[in-house]
């Protein structure tokens, strides 16, 4: 088994070579897309670099969001253009050279309710999102358009003919936002990282002076303690920041709190439309995404102060993201149409760091910001998914410092995934890969959406395994050889990795998965 793949031979070799080997330049605590993106743009420079996990690679918020790539249509209102301009540039990235198998252009649809005031205020916020998109990033996605109320019903027969006079379509992206951590992290290998899923941080290691030399760690499968030593290490764990600070016995870092957001998911036959739904309501805003085989719905923002590893969508929230929805479908939804929910925890960056030391060095750039707990332990907290990569960036420069970073520089923007050279390539020949393989079209296009040009390496494992080729009896949206891929190559150590994360049974079956679970136990 080549040592860049995730599978359970690589990650207790990731551990020896942890444990016994030299010291890391940088050490990043947290699998989420944050500590993901961190990992591959040090290793990219060339910087030795390990990434431990406490759960599953993207378990915590990072498998739990809107799964939009997005510029933030609703921070214009709010006249934060250089955010907006960042978001924009980075979603064209991702759409066209780092990750176009993962992430794909998606039309919005916004409704209109007052024909000329507010279709002009409207238009004025996204024509400036538009132009904005085409200084970042110029033709990752069309321009708005603008329709009637009778182009509008066209597009989405769905929507009540009275909660509209017209509507704006706009574009933005959607993305598996799991899927993209998972493949972050096989990309960060690739490139020499050194990476361990489920691998808990117990301590952080100092030396005489104070400084941060290394963590002390624990394998959560077998109990092994191993202690690892890094020039620098970065806490990158979202709505776990304080806590994983705290190791260090600083007073110094970011203060985060949390918020939760909450999506439902409803059968694609609920819902006619050819496009996406934007809705701003009194609270923040609310998208209708399609996907393939549903629609996701959402979200909220709560606050939230019960257990952070595993939130849940409860009936208040529920309802308050059906009516929200009902307030412009025709047909209302009810409960009885969620075939699944989930619910997510949004790390909130507050202003300061907990010592109040405005003397310390900190960088904060928009709506993230990175800053020195500790001497050696650099944080850093907020952002979003869609700005990974800038925030990855940020945080491996400051880690090393000013003189290397400029010596090595980052070159993540144009560092395509794992699976996205030839990706393109291989999506207009997918009728006839469909042909050779014996695999449906509609497979084989599942396929290249998830693992881009990869493929092949399912394609050799159908080849060696033929009944891998199978769907899976429970969930025939998904080949058998899917699972096996998940551990092999992706670090899957337990079902709930597989069922949650490598693919989504979780949440899109009523049953949550549990018809396909023990043929994904009896695969794994």
């Amino acid at each position: 088994m080549p040592q860049f793949h995730l599978s359970p031979e690589n990650r207790q070799r990731a551990l020896d070579q942890m444990a016994g080997g030299e010291e890391l330049d940088v050490l990043v605590i947290g699998g989420g897309v944050t500590g993901a993106g961190i990992a591959l743009d040090a290793a990219t420079r060339g910087l030795r670099v390990g990434i431990v996990e406490a759960q599953d690679w993207a378990s915590g918020t990072s498998s739990r969001s809107s799964k939009l790539v997005h510029g933030g249509l609703r921070y214009l209102y709010q006249l934060n253009f250089a955010l907006v301009a960042e978001s924009l540039r980075e979603r064209g990235l991702l759409l066209t050279t780092t990750a176009p198998h993962l992430v794909k252009a998606q039309p919005f649809l916004w409704p209109l309710k007052m024909p000329v005031i507010e279709r002009t205020y409207s238009a004025v916020g996204v024509g400036m999102y538009d132009t904005i998109a085409q200084f970042a990033h110029r033709g990752s996605v069309p321009i708005q358009r603008h329709h009637t109320r009778k182009g509008s019903l066209k597009l989405a027969p769905a929507l009540k003919r009275s909660s509209l006079t017209g509507s704006i379509v706009y574009y933005d992206a959607r993305v598996d936002d799991a899927r993209l951590v998972v493949t972050l992290v096989r990309s960060a290998v690739r490139h020499g990282a050194i990476a361990a899923n489920r691998v808990q941080v117990t301590g952080l290691t100092k030396d005489l002076a104070g400084r941060v030399t290394g963590a002390e760690l624990r394998d959560a499968e077998t109990g092994r303690d191993l202690t690892v030593r890094a020039r620098s290490v970065i806490n990158a764990t979202g709505v776990w920041t304080e806590k994983t600070q705290s190791l260090a016995g600083t007073t110094g870092g970011l203060k985060v709190l949390t918020s939760k957001g909450i999506h439902v998911v409803v059968p694609k036959d609920r819902i006619k439309s050819s496009v996406g739904i934007f809705l701003r309501t009194e609270k923040s805003v609310l998208f209708i995404i399609p996907w393939k085989r549903y629609w996701v719905i959402g979200t909220t923002d709560t606050a939230y102060h019960e257990d952070r590893r595993e939130p849940v969508a409860d009936l208040e929230d529920i309802e308050y993201v059906l009516e929200q929805a009902n307030s412009v479908l025709a047909t209302p939804l009810t409960k009885d149409d969620i075939i699944g929910s989930f619910a997510g925890l949004r790390p909130l960056l507050q202003p300061g760091t907990l010592d109040g030391d405005k003397t310390k060095s900190t960088k904060v750039s928009r709506e993230h910001t990175v800053t020195e707990a500790a001497p050696g332990l650099t944080v850093i907290a907020g952002g979003k998914l869609t700005s990974y990569r800038q925030m990855a960036e940020d945080a491996v420069d400051f880690a090393i410092g000013k003189d290397r970073a400029k010596a090595s520089p980052s070159v993540t923007a144009k560092t395509p995934l794992e699976g996205a050279a030839g990706y393109e390539a291989m999506w207009s020949r997918r009728a006839t890969i469909a042909h050779q393989s014996g695999l449906s079209l509609d497979h084989v296009e599942d396929l290249l959406n998830r693992y881009g040009s990869d493929i092949d390496l399912l394609l050799d494992t159908i080849a060696g395994r033929p009944d891998l080729a199978g769907e899976l009896e429970g969930a025939p949206e998904y080949l058998r050889a899917e699972i096996a891929f998940g551990v092999t190559h992706e670090g899957a150590l337990h079902l709930e990795d597989l069922l949650a994360r490598r693919t989504r049974l979780c949440y899109e079956h009523r049953d949550r998965g549990l018809a396909a679970a023990e043929e994904v136990a009896d695969l794994a």
